[in-house]
């Protein structure tokens, strides 16, 4: 069953134009369906805010098979915003204070950017922490992706990430490690994923904290891992919801950035995601953005609409299996009355009868 428009949120807009189907309240309200609500703690930076939103209610709705979803977002205090971003967050999200009054079955909690290595300097720290771990003792399941695994694993397993040689940005080659584990057990034993961070948690770090690792990659690391229960929390180290052209914005970002002498190297390529004649269309855009600097000109137009029809994305169909599983357990522990895995009748070391 699809998401539930339960407010003007242009997302909802959007995405039936996409061709997606989202439910009208009066229509969700004649249906005798099981409801689920999912939180979308989103701590994007402004220029991210709204494209993250649409990612995850994308690959929610597309997931979604067994549930009316009524998805709520929600940000946090200590972020710096935009007067357009704060306008767009105090008219259609909703106040941490008022879903926890009202309760979640399960939690999103996006990525952010940060100032520094130390996350516990960051203004945000307090209001994440208060979430999470309001949300560990109330909510089926939380799924952190990015920054909030990073966080997550040093606030409550006191394992730090620690700084990559340089940026671990692209597409890369992932395998499922523990297949019988209900989240992967009927999806790709081996896909890809996005990744796009300066900083890593490596496998040791995981299992140290007694977290068990599902999926890997040779040349990225971890990118999927369970809390030692196997399910209260689910980490992601990489980007499964971006859309095909998220890392292309994230290159051409780099480059004006480059053009306007805010970073003194030209970024290099994200690994494994332009194809040859993509390369070549850039590297020729590159020799006309350095002559365009060396005779004072404005920069060309980055070459955008070449290369959209180029990229190829290797990732969604998995992303959308692991979520599905996801929102399956957690429809499954809700619908049999075991919506918290520390009730009596469930051992809080294994709630999903996983013999960890």
């Amino acid at each position: 069953m699809p998401i539930v428009a339960h407010n003007d949120l242009p997302t909802f807009a959007r995405l039936r134009q996409e061709g997606q189907q989202i439910l009208a309240p009066d229509r969700a309200l004649q249906q005798d369906i099981r409801e689920l609500h999912i939180g979308l703690l989103n701590m994007m930076p402004d220029a991210a805010l709204t494209a993250t939103e649409r990612q995850f209610f994308r690959l929610i709705g597309q997931s979604n098979q067994i549930a009316q979803f009524y998805v709520h977002p929600f940000s946090l205090d200590g972020l710096q915003r935009g007067r357009e971003t704060q306008a767009h967050i105090e008219r259609f999200y909703e106040p941490f204070e008022q879903i926890r009054a009202e309760g979640l079955d399960g939690l999103i909690v996006t990525g952010a950017n940060v100032s520094g290595p130390d996350l516990s300097n960051e203004p945000f720290c307090r209001p994440l922490i208060e979430v999470v771990e309001w949300a560990y003792e109330n909510v089926c399941s939380t799924l952190c992706s990015c920054l909030a695994t990073h966080a997550v694993m040093q606030f409550r397993y006191e394992q730090r990430r620690r700084p990559l040689a340089a940026k671990r940005w692209g597409v890369y080659a992932h395998r499922v490690v523990v297949r019988m584990h209900p989240l992967v057990i009927d999806v790709n034993t081996r896909f890809d994923v996005p990744h796009s961070r300066f900083n890593d948690i490596s496998r040791e770090q995981f299992e140290t904290a007694g977290l068990h690792v599902l999926a890997e990659s040779d040349e990225s690391g971890v990118h999927l891992a369970v809390s030692p229960d196997g399910f209260r929390q689910v980490f992601f180290q990489g980007h499964p919801e971006y859309d095909t052209i998220s890392l292309l914005k994230e290159y051409k970002r780099e480059v004006s950035r480059f053009a306007a002498g805010l970073r003194l190297d030209y970024p290099p390529f994200p690994e494994n995601y332009f194809g040859l004649q993509s390369r070549a269309i850039l590297d020729e855009y590159h020799e006309r953005i350095l002559d365009a600097m060396d005779r004072g000109r404005e920069p060309p137009s980055f070459p955008e609409g070449h290369l959209t029809a180029r990229l190829h994305n290797t990732w969604h169909d998995t992303a959308e299996g692991v979520v599905a599983n996801w929102m399956g357990l957690i429809y499954q522990v809700t619908n049999n009355d075991r919506t918290l895995p520390f009730m009596s009748d469930v051992d809080p070391r294994d709630p999903l009868g996983l013999g960890w």
